[in-house]
């Protein structure tokens, strides 16, 4: 059985009609990263970044997976497939998705801001100022915010490099740390990319330059495995 890898970005979830972080909108527009989602807007305004992240999650849980969430969750009925997600969203495993990683984390958690953890499934409610840990401190989005450390990188690096398939798709890669995760596959894994954007470029790949919900589905009826 094939061990599938596929690294998935933003634009799987904008199919499903999330918007990406700089597209959140609304009041929003007047306030930068490092004030929403930075440990010194935390330090600064906890309750200003909890109500960005209480309305993203809002979205989230609104929106409902797409062709190509359902189409990878199907393929494990035939391949065994892991997911390394950039997305903060449960779309993948709500397609029906086992074997998910989230390198930013996850919205539908949160952590304690003093131990890392320390994680609460929220289930259908949001953070509020005053909610604290065993440990009496408060509870912050389970996100990785700017400027912090992605601990699950090197293990989601590990997982590319035992990959017979690397599938990339909804994100162009040109955000590192998780950029180079393309590059972890070992040498003989053949590559493609799933994404419209005319700026994608990945050394060896085969590039598909449509959307997830177009080109997931057309990629896996091709698969000769």
């Amino acid at each position: 059985m094939a061990h599938i890898v596929v690294l998935s970005g933003a634009g799987i979830s904008a199919e499903s009609g999330l918007p990406t972080f700089r597209d959140v909108g609304g009041l929003w527009k007047q306030y930068s990263v490092h004030d929403l989602a930075s440990p010194g807007g935390w330090e600064r305004d906890p309750q200003l970044v909890l109500e960005f992240y209480n309305t993203r999650r809002q979205q989230a849980r609104e929106a409902q997976p797409n062709a190509a969430h359902m189409a990878l969750a199907a393929l494990e009925s035939q391949h065994r497939v892991t997911i390394i997600t950039q997305n903060i969203d449960d779309l993948h495993e709500r397609a029906g998705s086992s074997n998910v990683v989230h390198l930013h984390g996850e919205i539908m958690k949160a952590r304690s801001s003093v131990d890392e953890h320390y994680l609460v499934d929220l289930d259908d409610r949001d953070i509020a100022l005053g909610d604290l840990c065993p440990q009496g401190k408060q509870m912050r989005p389970h996100v990785v915010w700017f400027g912090e450390m992605v601990p699950m990188l090197e293990a989601a690096a590990d997982i590319v490099a035992t990959a017979d398939v690397l599938l990339v798709v909804g994100t162009s890669l040109q955000v590192y740390p998780a950029a180079g995760l393309a590059y972890a596959a070992p040498p003989s894994c053949p590559i493609t990319v799933i994404d419209p954007g005319e700026d994608v470029k990945v050394k060896g790949a085969t590039i598909i330059r449509k959307t997830a919900c177009a080109g997931v589905p057309e990629w896996i009826a091709s698969l000769k495995l």
